[in-house]
């Protein structure tokens, strides 16, 4: 397997890390929906970037999917 970029390393690693879910009978699951918003969040993190204070990357469609599987 191949090393990640830090950038995809971060992202994975939220994905792994939103611990976010429930017991059901006995067994932990995952709030998956939690746990893909939180990596759209850290995508939407690793590819903005300012240039002299401007946003040069639009992110808001990726936090905009996020707020709605948070929602549910």
């Amino acid at each position: 397997m191949t090393e990640l970029s830090p950038a995809a390393q971060a992202v994975i690693d939220t994905w792994w890390n939103a611990s976010d879910g429930k017991y059901i009978n006995g067994v932990w699951t995952p709030n998956r929906s939690a746990q893909l918003a939180a990596a759209l969040r850290a995508a939407a993190d690793q590819l903005k970037y300012k240039l002299l204070d401007v946003e040069v990357v639009d992110c808001s469609q990726l936090l905009l999917l996020a707020d709605e599987l948070e929602a549910q």
